[in-house]
């Protein structure tokens, strides 16, 4: 860790005092000059190098310990059930849907849109209160309750403005965890690829067990009672985000776990270096096109598999072959990850998944097509966590929790904006629009892959 300045200082002291070692004054028994000085405090003060000036983005660290890779462990565990419990928010649309579409697509798109706006109204606020307040005390936490509020009025199937209302406050809610857990983990100085597909897993765990669970309730009376299990979700989330994390900053957490704070520069705020970023706004629009995808196919293909394949009441099984493919995907596709590269690892599987898009508009099968969709998710999974980790690669480390929370708020409005257009053009055109509009989804992720940068950025 870096050395404080009071500790620079005692160095410092004790070099006046003692001679004869690696700095010795040209003069034994006479005082140190102030470059002498200078030299010895300097290699004190070099394992404090901010992680923007490092070779590898990250500042260096000796080996942890025990009690620290134990900490750590724990941490990641934590922000593994938060990302799992977005994840289990995500899954739920889908097979749910069919129960709201006793009105127009359109209008049903709305529960998207609101869920989005209140997710980009939390990203603003967490590059604001990231500085101000604590990792636990106002971030993870309060998002966690504004869940809590949201799955409880949900749960009572109240009108439908209501429920769009409780999707809004949600939104905000999942948007502080998003960031912060993302960013904690952008964070760390080692195997940060692999800590960001575990935990990205955890979040497609997490939209598949919601997704099977889903699907049971729509087809009963009390659908809504969803929302119930939902909610003791939320509560085991919140209590962990207070046991592990104590209302501590971020830094305080991430020291006590072993890891290096870089020095922030004084005269940059994370706001300004955020909006003078190009990698940052770059990286937003990849994830506003991957996740809008995403959501959509999760969100809308089990109304594709009733309507067009005549799937029945338990197509909702076929969103969550999807998302439990994108569980699986971020965790046994690591190694062809490194061994193909990170970079063209994402055209590789930007085409698979074109392939399959095709698969799904032409071939008239309903098990062809569930199996297509679960493909499509494997090779859809690993791209979120590798464009997170390439942005805690190529971002400076001050601006890495408010750059990932800019990032995630675009991956929401993708979320809201895409299945809404495809839900307005389906009540125009059929829910078999679904299909085209993938194809085109799915060939801008190789225009926008091409644009991020690859270079660190200094500043």
């Amino acid at each position: 860790m870096s050395t404080s300045p009071d500790a620079r200082s005692n160095v410092c002291t004790e070099i006046d005092n003692f001679h004869g070692h690696s700095h010795p004054p040209s003069r034994p028994g006479t005082p140190l000059t102030e470059s002498e000085k200078n030299v010895a405090c300097d290699v004190e003060k070099a394992p404090s190098m901010s992680g923007s000036e490092h070779s590898l983005g990250q500042p260096t660290k000796l080996q942890k310990t025990t009690r620290e890779k134990r900490i750590g462990m724990i941490h990641l565990c934590t922000v593994s059930l938060t990302l799992f419990n977005l994840g289990w928010n995500d899954g739920t649309s889908g097979p749910l849907l069919p129960r709201l579409q006793t009105i127009e697509y359109t209008i049903v798109s709305l529960l998207f849109v609101l869920s989005c706006v209140g997710f980009v109204t939390g990203a603003f606020l967490n590059v604001w209160l990231s500085e101000l307040v604590g990792f636990g005390k106002r971030s993870p936490f309060p998002g966690s309750v504004l869940q809590l509020v949201a799955y409880s009025v949900m749960s009572s199937a109240p009108p439908f403005p209501a429920f769009v209302v409780m999707g809004y406050l949600n939104g905000v809610g999942l948007a502080f965890q998003d960031a912060q857990a993302n960013g904690y983990i952008g964070s760390s100085t080692e195997r940060v690829a692999m800590k960001m597909s575990v935990a990205q897993g955890f979040y497609g765990l997490g939209a598949f067990v919601s997704a099977l669970v889903s699907t049971q309730f729509a087809s009963l009376e009390r659908w809504s009672f969803h929302y119930l299990v939902s909610l003791g979700f939320a509560v085991i989330n919140v209590l962990a985000v207070i046991v592990v994390f104590r209302f501590r900053r971020m830094g305080d957490c991430l020291r006590e776990a072993g890891e290096v704070i870089p020095d922030i520069p004084k005269h940059r705020t994370p706001f300004r270096s955020l909006i003078l970023s190009p990698t940052v706004h770059i990286l937003a629009i990849f994830l506003f096109a991957y996740v809008g995808l995403q959501i959509s196919i999760g969100g809308w293909i089990t109304t594709f598999i009733r309507v067009v394949r005549n799937g029945g009441e338990k197509s909702g099984y076929i969103s969550s072959g999807f998302f439990g493919a994108i569980a699986v995907g971020r965790v046994i596709l690591l190694p062809v990850n490194h061994w193909v590269g990170a970079r063209n690892v994402i055209y590789l599987y930007t085409a698979l998944v074109l392939g399959l898009d095709f698969v799904v508009w032409f071939v008239p099968s309903l098990v062809g097509n569930g199996v297509a969709v679960a493909f499509t998710g494997l090779f859809l999974a690993p791209m979120y966590p590798l464009a997170m980790t390439h942005a805690s690669a190529v971002l400076p480390q001050h601006i890495l929790s408010a750059a990932i929370g800019w990032m995630a708020a675009f991956g929401q409005i993708g979320a809201a904006i895409v299945p809404f257009i495809a839900g307005a053009i389906s009540e125009k055109h059929g829910i078999k629009s679904l299909n085209p509009l993938a194809v085109a989804f799915t060939g801008s992720l190789f225009i926008f892959w091409f644009l991020v940068p690859s270079q660190r950025q200094l500043k």
